[in-house]
């Protein structure tokens, strides 16, 4: 591509040239009201006040009515619904918080259809009475609500709409109702978003610019800085990977960026320097995941970014027979927040050998350890200062292989990213030091970033380890900073 990164786009770091809506709420009306052509009145729909006091609610029942009624032909129930939504979009917090409770409280399972239907069933004489009674029991235990929600589908861009309600509602799911909400209507987007309905699709700098922002916008490992920053990172030696939903062909799923390098690497600012020499892929031996981002927050707890891995390999495998390597430079994202509570707690002293316990009171003299080791963090400037490193790297990455490797909760490893790569039948293979050395970097790990590496013939009996019986498959590099 001749046209220079800046001059062919708009540079989103430049506020005065993106021409893009104020707010997510005019995003989100724009985007739908193109879809759905809709009018642009900004005052509500059917004359509803955007905080949807209780005389709206009455007009709003009524509405809600009409759609489950489900009277007319397929266009007129696409034209409730999509006035439905639309009174949704106009509406504030404190409206959409009274419209999810509408959902919530008025719209579930009616319990006196369900007791009804029990009871046909256990009432049932013959084998085609308690099938019919069966399926009745069925139909009881289906909210009306999914009837409602499941009528948006019929709509243009009508399940990103749905994704998009979801994010809202995990943000106030604080209610028994409405988490009964959340629970349903994340059952119907799994449903929907079941892997095998999903593409995958490679990314490159020849993508359209729309869909490029977007990456911009949702990459949640590493930010991208700037359209030199994306290019390089879809260049000949790099890969991305994204999967779509065929109802939302515009809007990534999640996606994943792929380094094609030779050995593993060990550092994050060496890896997306844009001054750095354009590798050759067919020379490359590993390739490197070192971000995995979720696009949309209302799929939160639908899980496809396992197969995703899954597939970048086998496309890797096929197009790249060279590469043998398949690892990660991952974060460690929890450790810093695990380490202060650490070195808070009563015992802590009691984390440190002698040695170590030495050279801190060396260092700081009259401290106990974990005081010192606090306080030596808590200057911003710790890591580039050549005494403090050495001192602190072999407590640290001591005390990051115990983190990953035996700290639990409810039976997974406590970090997140961990959790994630082990539960897919990764390995840990190695942690390394000053590997990611940003202000984020720093403060969520301490500057330590992990490689998980897949093995293509230990990934099964790894995971299998992992999700039964809680076994962490570490490298003996690893396993043996917990000795030191």
């Amino acid at each position: 591509m001749s046209t220079s990164p800046k001059s062919a786009r708009a540079d989103p770091a430049n506020p005065a040239a993106a021409r893009v809506p104020a707010t997510l709420l005019d995003r989100m009306l724009s985007r739908f009201r193109r879809a759905w052509r809709l009018g642009t009145g900004r005052h509500g729909s059917a004359g509803i006040a955007p905080d949807l006091p209780a005389a709206d609610l009455t007009r709003l029942r009524e509405m809600i009515a009409r759609c489950l009624e489900a009277r007319g032909g397929e266009v007129s129930a696409r034209a409730r619904a999509a006035e439905l939504g639309e009174i949704y979009l106009i509406l504030d917090a404190t409206g959409r918080r009274r419209f999810l409770e509408l959902l919530a409280t008025e719209y579930d399972v009616a319990q006196e259809s369900v007791e009804e239907a029990i009871e046909a069933r256990r009432a049932a004489s013959n084998k085609i009475q308690r099938r019919e009674a069966e399926v009745a029991l069925r139909a009881a235990l289906v909210p009306p609500r999914i009837h409602l929600l499941s009528q948006f589908t019929g709509l243009a861009q009508g399940v990103k709409f749905l994704v998009d309600i979801r994010a809202e509602l995990r943000k106030i799911a604080d209610t028994p109702a409405l988490r009964a909400l959340d629970h349903d209507l994340h059952a119907l987007l799994a449903s929907w978003f079941d892997v095998g309905f999903l593409e995958l699709r490679r990314i490159t700098w020849r993508t359209p610019a729309a869909l490029l922002e977007k990456l911009i916008e949702y990459e949640a490992v590493h930010a991208i800085r700037s359209w030199d920053d994306l290019k390089n990172r879809l260049e000949a030696d790099r890969r991305c990977y994204a999967y779509f939903h065929p109802n939302m062909p515009d809007e990534p799923l999640i996606f994943v960026q792929v380094a094609l390098v030779r050995g593993l690497s060990d550092n994050i600012q060496a890896l997306l320097d844009l001054k750095a020499p354009l590798g050759d892929p067919e020379q490359a031996d590993t390739a490197i995941f070192y971000s995995i981002s979720n696009c949309q927050k209302g799929l939160a707890g639908v899980g496809f970014g396992s197969f995703l891995i899954k597939r970048v390999v086998d496309d890797l495998v096929r197009d790249l027979p060279r590469i043998k390597t398949f690892a990660t430079l991952s974060p460690a994202p929890g450790f810093r927040r695990w380490l202060q509570t650490a070195l808070a707690a009563e015992d802590a002293a009691s984390r440190f050998t002698a040695g170590e316990t030495r050279a801190l009171e060396a260092k700081a003299p009259g401290h106990a350890p974990q005081v010192a080791v606090a306080e030596l963090l808590a200057d911003p400037n710790w890591i580039d200062d050549q005494d403090t490193n050495g001192i602190l790297r072999p407590i640290l990455m001591r005390l990051c292989a115990h983190y990953l490797i035996e700290e639990r909760h409810d039976g997974q490893a406590l970090d997140r990213v961990a959790n994630f790569h082990l539960s897919n039948g990764a390995r840990i293979e190695r942690l390394n030091w000053r590997a990611d050395t940003s202000a984020t970097g720093l403060r969520r790990s301490a500057g330590i970033m992990v490689n998980y590496r897949y093995l293509l013939d230990e990934i099964e009996p790894n995971h299998e380890a992992y999700s039964g019986a809680g076994k962490v498959r570490a490298a003996p590099a690893v396993r043996k900073l917990l000795k030191t």
